[in-house]
């Protein structure tokens, strides 16, 4: 038989339980953060400043998408990485090396072949390819030409493997092997586009380092990465500011990072099925379709950061401009700040 100090007792642990899991709830139901990251090279050092602070106002960021440098800051931070250490990441590295996937061994040799690779003071400027002759080549032959030789074809690199970058990221990430990149300590994903159809793809698996580079690739400059049949390039050739992609993994709430400066509205319909790669890239350049997406998700962003880099460029790799741009991300960050604390407000 229940005495009323028993019945005391069982009323305050129900009270006790019910308070906790009513924190529980709240805990599970407050808005979802999503971040997005733009695009822009060297700009992206301005992201860094306007995650030092988000990280001050003590927002949590639930779900990352990024594009290009977006894909590299947000993939660094989907893993652990925090605005202090990509700082110092930024500021230290040294981007001429790793970007141009120079040999500091041979940094002090006018010329050296190796490989196939020819190399002038440690960065690679021409690459030989040698094929065997086939078939249909001896078939087709002119009668007079007796030679056996096989063909030598010499190129130039100009797209670059980008091996130092993998090496940076393999060894940064620690996710060498399939990932599945909601499985990370930020559910993550990052834009690339398959050249060959003129398609977004929105990555969500695979080797992280991989991924993150394929985002990057800008054509004409960086080697395109192959996927199953697909060849991965520059995610901002579609889609430089992935709103959308954050939205779809389950955001509520979205903060956008945009590094574009220079505001341009699509010209008209773009039929990116027609022609072939080349006839679709130019028509790209032409009628810029990713410009239609971009405007629609500068417009969804509920905290739309825009940095001023007026002066700066997707090639400003030099230590002095990378942390002014690191403080330019500070500053357009603190400029939202009563937005940024409303938010916070939210999610207590």
């Amino acid at each position: 038989m229940y005495t009323i100090r028993h019945l005391t007792i069982l009323l305050l642990l129900l009270c006790t339980l019910t308070t906790s899991a009513q924190k529980q709830r709240n805990k599970s139901s407050r808005p979802r953060i999503g971040l997005v990251l733009g695009g822009g090279g060297a700009k992206g050092a301005a992201e860094i400043g306007v995650l030092k602070v988000i990280e001050e106002e003590g927002i949590p960021v639930d779900y990352i998408a990024g594009t290009s440098i977006g894909s590299i800051v947000g993939g660094l931070y989907s893993v652990g990485y925090r605005a202090a250490d990509l700082d110092s990441l930024f500021q230290q590295q040294a981007w001429l090396d790793l970007l141009s996937d120079r040999k500091n061994e041979l940094a002090g040799k006018l010329y050296e072949e190796i490989d196939g690779v020819s190399y002038v003071f440690g960065f690679p400027i021409l690459r030989k390819k040698v094929s065997q002759e086939d078939s249909d080549d001896t078939e087709n032959s002119d009668s007079s030409d007796n030679s056996s030789t096989p063909k030598t074809r010499t190129r130039t690199v100009g797209l670059i493997h980008g091996d130092n970058v993998i090496t940076l990221l393999d060894s940064m990430t620690g996710h060498r092997g399939d990932t599945d990149f909601d499985r990370l300590p930020i559910p993550f994903r990052c834009v690339a586009v398959d050249i060959r159809k003129m398609e977004e793809v929105v990555i969500n698996h695979g080797q992280l380092p991989l991924a993150m580079r394929a985002s990057m690739a800008i054509p004409g400059a960086f080697k395109p990465v192959e996927a199953d049949s697909m060849l991965l390039v520059d995610g901002g050739l579609l889609n430089n500011l992935p709103v959308d992609v954050v939205r779809e993994m389950g955001a509520d709430i979205v903060i956008a990072i945009d590094l574009t400066q220079n505001k341009r509205e699509p010209r008209e319909d773009y039929d990116r099925a027609a022609g072939n790669t080349l006839q679709r890239i130019i028509g790209w350049l032409r009628y810029r379709p990713d410009l239609q997406k971009y405007n629609a998700n500068c417009d969804d962003a509920d905290i739309y950061i825009n940095p001023d880099l007026e002066g700066f460029d997707a090639a400003s790799f030099t230590s002095k401009k990378i942390a002014a741009m690191i403080q330019k991300g500070e500053e357009a960050a603190r400029s939202v700040l009563p937005q940024l604390k409303k938010l916070k407000s939210k999610l207590k």
